[in-house]
């Protein structure tokens, strides 16, 4: 029998996050996709969250665990390692199997048998739209879902953050009305279209491996086709990009066979981590929509005659954020300043910035404002 959770946040977000992948699925199967995982019930969800938990505050051999369990039953999960006897869902267990399981992209194997939630192993391989829960850090839990296409960073659904639960806003309402501002933030946020490979969003990709960098970093997205964003560059550019650098770009306008697939993901992966490492190196690396790179260490500069900025519009994209202004002083570094400062000048582009301590942020123009919004996205990217 499956105890009722002691982690309250887990009864919380367990029907939202049933009626999330309920949603998701039919959608997928209304489409024709037939390689899908079971949708997660309430009760198994709330279950696992809660397991997941109270295993995140025990350290073992003086390391607190990094878990991603996967709610699936073997037979779904390709080639599996199978325990000969499951085991409870349990803090006590999950804490003993964490150090198995720390490397990216392997899950601990879950799955209701009976009435109980049992480990029976662990996977690499999952289905699209599976349910995954992954412990960050000690009461801090991300409830995503791999994405249909397969491939990059998983889709968020829910952020546990001790008793507080953000819930990922998939539609853009908390963004301003504002439609210039909403097609510039949803195409970073929502699922994009990039030629034959419209659900593979590269701005998620590309943030991802920023963020994983941990050195922090400065992406410019230009307008292809201009020089214009050289006004606010100061000159000359140390690492200026002769001719672009379009292996990305070549990749996205690859038709791959299934045959093939396995081979351009790799490729995909080494193009994203090239790009996402020069954002490493002291100054912003610029690109254009054409995901071309442009240059790197450029040193972002105020064009002669333009007011310096001193404030911009946040947001988050959880469900019920309120849109605030604040002071350019009081959100981030010199690298914030500068990214909202290139926004500013060059409003046809976009500023990402990731920081050290694991915060991302998107600048964008803003018409309806007149003002540089600045979404705060790292609840994307756990």
């Amino acid at each position: 029998m499956r105890e009722n959770p002691t982690y309250q946040a887990a009864n919380i977000a367990a029907p939202i996050v049933e009626e999330h992948f309920e949603r998701h699925l039919e959608e997928a199967r209304k489409k024709g996709e037939t390689q899908l995982a079971p949708k997660p019930d309430a009760r198994a969800v709330a279950g696992i969250i809660n397991a997941t938990f109270w295993a995140s505050f025990r350290p073992e051999e003086g390391r607190f665990p990094k878990i991603s369990i996967a709610y699936l039953p073997p037979e779904q999960a390709g080639q599996p390692l199978v325990f000969e006897h499951s085991l409870p869902l349990t803090s006590g267990v999950l804490t003993k199997l964490a150090p198995a399981v720390e490397r990216p992209e392997i899950h601990l194997g879950v799955w209701t048998f009976g009435e109980e939630l049992r480990v029976w192993g662990a996977t690499r391989t999952i289905p699209s739209y599976c349910f995954v829960i992954e412990d960050v850090e000690p009461g801090l839990l991300v409830v995503k879902h791999r994405r249909l296409i397969g491939f990059g960073k998983y889709a968020n659904v829910v952020v546990l953050k001790g008793e507080r639960v953000k819930v990922i806003d998939e539609e853009g309402t908390s963004l301003p009305d504002c439609p210039q501002l909403l097609k510039a933030l949803l195409a970073f946020t929502a699922a994009a279209t990039n030629g034959p490979h419209h659900s593979l969003n590269v701005l998620v990709q590309l943030s991802a491996s920023m963020r994983a960098q941990g050195h922090g970093g400065s992406l410019l997205v230009v307008p292809a086709g201009t020089e214009r964003w050289r006004e606010s560059i100061a000159q000359p550019i140390l690492y200026s990009v002769t001719p672009r650098f379009s292996a990305l770009a070549n990749l996205l306008q690859q038709k791959v066979d299934y045959e093939d697939r396995r081979q351009w993901e790799i490729e995909m992966r080494r193009a994203v981590d090239m790009i996402g490492g020069l954002t490493a190196v002291d100054g912003a690396t610029v690109i254009n929509d054409r995901y071309e790179v442009l240059a790197f260490g450029a040193k972002i500069a105020r064009p002669e005659g333009r007011p310096p900025i001193d404030k911009w519009v946040i947001t988050e994209p959880i469900v019920g954020n309120v849109p605030v202004v604040v002071h350019s002083t009081t959100h981030g570094g010199t690298r914030h300043l500068s990214a909202a400062q290139f926004v500013n000048d060059q409003r046809d582009s976009l500023s990402l910035v990731a920081s050290q301590d694991g915060r991302f942020t998107v600048f964008a123009w803003s018409p309806c404002e007149g003002l540089v919004h600045a979404h705060r996205v790292e609840s994307l990217l756990m």
